[in-house]
């Protein structure tokens, strides 16, 4: 998802905030989304991270082995993974996971992107408690997509994701994986075309068997890989509209060749925005045989749509969750959030309730602002709305889903200084950047990033 305004100054902020972040990791937030066109809400912008794609440096530390895989309930059978003899499917075992009247089929795998790195992962503890011990099942980040040695998983990025993963056997890791590199810089129609031939022939098959090696040997081998999402737009360098034929073939070979790596059991999410944007995202489809999930980045946007006009517009959510039925896969929300229309409690009430109707299996919320409900401190009445449903939800799987309530009229908040962040805090501190950094920095730098957004 990317804003228009926020795109044109993007740029040299993004590369800024990438390279800060290759060398403090806890410093960095999300960055900013570049280019030109039709207004569509971001996906945030994973910071670079130095180093080659090389194998983990000898003597790290060793990710503990993995617990058993969770199942994905609705999600059909990976190609090479057999059926257990012993497990009959019986709908009449409460235990089943295919059993459609198992209670957790009745509320979604929810969680929300918080940081693309370690305190990502601090975070949802926090963000957790700040529900009333609700269960946060989803872990999501991004990988960068700047160069092809971050976009194959560089040695210690994913550490901790995994290291979170394997802490329980129900939990799901989200990662959004670039198709190309230089995904945010403006790369040209004709380019894009071109690199997306040079893809679909095999050139870059190398980079993604890499990072399926990785995620393998870090015991995260059931990873959901959401894979050149936001095709549909103008943003990204791994967009679909300068050819959809040569986008579709390469992904079916990038599938193919992670699925070739032994061990794996990966998941893969296509998933557009919501809406029509550049292209419509119907001709982008890849085909059943390497789609496991149909998600859908759905924003509060454009400004004035009410959350039933973006039900019914052409490629909007009625339309994804039809689509996703006629094709027989599960349905996902990897990014939503506020957008265009501010503090919006009607919109998230709505989305919820959807959610909850049409048993997405998972979503994960965009926590920061303009979109987020707990680290960005202008939606009140959203955030309100939001914990008054997930607070309930504290892993019981007998509890049935929250009633969504109607949003209470409220006048509207008097203007106010922006706020500081309260939580969670982070530090100022000189940062060491580096030479290959200081060089576009004019030496070191002390600042925060967490408070970035794209709408300036």
């Amino acid at each position: 998802m990317s804003p228009q305004q926020p795109r044109a100054r993007s740029g040299r902020l993004a590369f800024v905030a990438a390279s800060v972040a290759a060398s403090a990791v806890l410093a960095a937030g999300p960055g900013f989304a570049a280019g030109a066109g039709p207004a569509r809400a971001a996906a945030p912008l994973a910071p670079a991270v130095a180093g080659p794609a090389a194998d983990p440096v000898p003597g790290t530390p060793a990710i503990p082995a993995a617990p058993p895989v969770p199942q994905l309930t609705q999600a059909p059978p990976a190609a090479n993974e057999p059926k257990d003899p012993k497990d009959p499917g019986d709908p009449k075992d409460p235990k089943d996971p295919k059993d459609p009247k198992d209670p957790r089929e009745r509320t979604p795998a929810f969680g929300a992107y918080l940081h693309y790195g370690s305190p990502g992962v601090t975070r949802m503890d926090e963000l957790s408690r700040w529900l009333g011990g609700a269960e946060l099942r989803v872990g999501h980040t991004y990988l960068p997509g700047d160069r092809w040695s971050n976009i194959a998983g560089a040695p210690g990025f994913l550490d901790e994701w995994a290291r979170w993963r394997n802490g329980k056997p129900d939990r799901i890791f989200v990662l959004n994986v670039p198709m190309l590199e230089r995904n945010e810089e403006g790369v040209p129609d004709d380019e894009v075309r071109r690199l997306l031939r040079a893809g679909a022939a095999g050139r870059f098959d190398h980079h993604f068997r890499a990072l399926g090696e990785r995620l393998v040997r870090l015991n995260a081998p059931d990873t959901v890989i959401v894979l050149g999402w936001e095709m549909n737009g103008i943003t990204y360098t791994h967009r679909c509209g300068p050819d959809p034929a040569a986008w579709k073939t390469y992904w079916n070979r990038i599938v193919t060749t992670m699925r070739s790596v032994p061990g794996q059991k990966f998941r893969f999410d296509f998933a557009p925005s919501r809406g029509r944007d550049a292209i419509p995202w119907t001709e982008c489809y890849p085909g059943n045989d390497t789609v496991d999930i149909i998600g859908m980045d759905a924003y509060d946007q454009p400004r004035g749509m009410s959350f039933d006009e973006q039900v019914a517009e052409p490629y909007g959510l009625r339309a994804h969750v039809e689509f996703a039925k006629a094709h027989g896969k599960p349905i996902s929300y990897p990014e939503w959030g506020l957008f265009r229309n501010g503090d919006n409690a009607a919109y998230v009430q709505g989305m919820l309730a959807w959610m909850d109707e049409h048993q997405a299996l998972y979503h994960t919320l965009t926590d920061y602002c303009p979109h987020g409900v707990w680290q960005c401190d202008r939606n009140p009445r959203s955030a309100a709305a939001y914990r008054a449903v997930l607070s309930a939800r504290t892993g019981d799987p007998g509890a049935p889903p929250a009633p969504v309530p109607a949003p209470a009229p409220l006048p509207a908040p008097t203007p106010a200084p922006a706020p500081q962040p309260s939580r969670p805090a982070t530090g100022c501190s000189s940062l060491s950047l580096g030479g290959w950094v200081e060089r576009w920095l004019v030496g070191a730098l002390c600042t925060r990033l967490d408070r970035w957004s794209r709408d300036g």
